[in-house]
């Protein structure tokens, strides 16, 4: 069951602006992307699956081995259907750092690049700062306009959606036991996604947040870094 967020007033400016920043119109020179992570916990099978055979379907054996975790970079950009989604071994605030790198070679002629995250405690500019130093860090930290959505707000970041999109059509109900294959698997599903040019419809509006919430407007106070 969803549950009904409490409105306070940090709650209400954050979700506004990032309302705000998903219903811009598509620009190149201002894309909006969304990133999140996704835990992949890798798992092996015990015993060999029976192989599919006439009058007979695959099978796999409930038994598995533990072959460790990794984590999913899902980075989107809605409105354009470009997806970016890669593989990592972790999510600390180097990865984090890399991500962004990513992210902004994909836009080399961007003014700013809007960015949608949640509030986990690597997605500050400490974590490229640390990562590339001081003056690269600053520099590419500068080329995002970076849009936190609220404390218990993920709902409204669209890469949780390009996650679940991820992990139905890319790993569905398949065990995969390394980086390796895991990294395999998203790349190639990567690629069909941007082939395919699969968007997401982000329609709910700051309009629609007033109505669904029942509270009365406010003064945004902008973007934060």
């Amino acid at each position: 069951m969803w549950c009904v967020p409490k409105l306070d007033q940090e709650y209400v400016e954050r979700m506004e602006e990032v309302l705000e920043a998903l219903n811009q119109p598509l620009d190149k020179h201002a894309p909006v992307a969304a990133l999140d992570e996704r835990p992949v916990q890798l798992l092996d099978s015990v015993r060999p699956d029976p192989a599919m055979a006439p009058g007979r379907v695959a099978r796999r054996d409930y038994e598995y081995a533990r072959c460790g975790t990794a984590n999913v970079f899902c980075v989107v950009e809605p409105k354009a259907g470009r997806h970016q989604t890669y593989a990592t071994k972790n999510r600390i605030g180097a990865q984090f750092a890399g991500a962004l790198k990513r992210t902004a070679s994909r836009y080399p002629t961007a003014t700013t690049i809007h960015l949608v995250v949640d509030n986990l405690n690597t997605h500050r500019e400490k974590s490229l700062l640390d990562a590339f130093g001081a003056e690269q860090g600053h520099r590419l930290w500068e080329r995002f306009t970076v849009h936190y959505t609220p404390k218990h707000g993920s709902w409204l970041n669209p890469a949780e959606l390009e996650a679940s999109l991820w992990s139905r059509q890319c790993l569905g109900r398949q065990r995969v036991a390394s980086l390796i294959e895991l990294r395999r698997r998203t790349s190639a599903w990567n690629r069909w996604a941007n082939r395919s040019k699969i968007k997401i419809d982000w329609r709910f509006s700051t309009a629609d947040a007033r109505r669904v919430f029942h509270y009365k407007t406010i003064a945004n106070p902008g973007s934060k870094h």
